[in-house]
């Protein structure tokens, strides 16, 4: 195994690990799920904080996502793109609130530094799903994916609904219904 393969195996078993025991899981439980002897872990990373601030990193990762939403066919329906996006943003940000919680609300410097730049580059992935409707909309592709995505985000909070969180289809029915032009071209609201 290369040391980069070795690296991605860490990391992908420290995430799970993270969730379901938080900072006290150990080099060794961590060292058995990627199939590693425990020594080598220190051979990758110096510490345990280190590989716990690197597997928060890497979750926190927007390109798999952001590849996701800009392989959403275009050629669909503006609900059935909407509604695919919806299901991509609400996986990430509840897998997002999971790590967040179970790290105790840990990120570096440099994770809140890139913070912005992530958000932003988010934004463009998913306004790529409202630009094949641009002539449809009141509001530019960039705008109705911010709105999409606050509404996402509030969404999966616990904190922030009183029962279950609204479907893909709910969300999607809210921000179209609010974006979305009249057939006599006047604004719906």
């Amino acid at each position: 195994m290369s040391s980069e393969e070795r690296r991605a195996s860490i990391l992908a078993a420290t995430v799970p690990l993270l969730i379901e025991h938080g900072t006290d899981i150990t080099t060794r439980q961590i060292a058995t799920a990627a199939g590693v002897a425990e020594g080598t872990i220190f051979r990758v990373f110096v510490d345990k904080e280190t590989l716990i601030a690197a597997a928060v990193e890497q979750a926190f990762d927007p390109t798999p996502v952001e590849a996701e939403l800009r392989a959403i066919d275009p050629t669909l329906e503006l609900e059935v793109r909407c509604e695919a996006a919806v299901d991509i943003i609400q996986s990430r940000v509840a897998s997002l609130w999971r790590i967040l919680t179970a790290a105790g609300g840990y990120q570096s410097d440099d994770q809140r530094a890139k913070r912005e730049d992530r958000r932003r580059s988010t934004l463009r992935a998913l306004a790529s799903v409202f630009e094949p409707d641009r002539a449809r909309l009141r509001l530019e592709p960039i705008e109705a994916a911010d709105v999409l995505r606050r509404l996402i985000i509030a969404n999966c909070h616990p904190a922030l609904t009183l029962g279950e969180p609204m479907s893909p289809q709910e969300i999607v029915s809210v921000i179209l219904d609010g974006t979305r032009t009249h057939a006599d071209g006047q604004p719906a609201c």
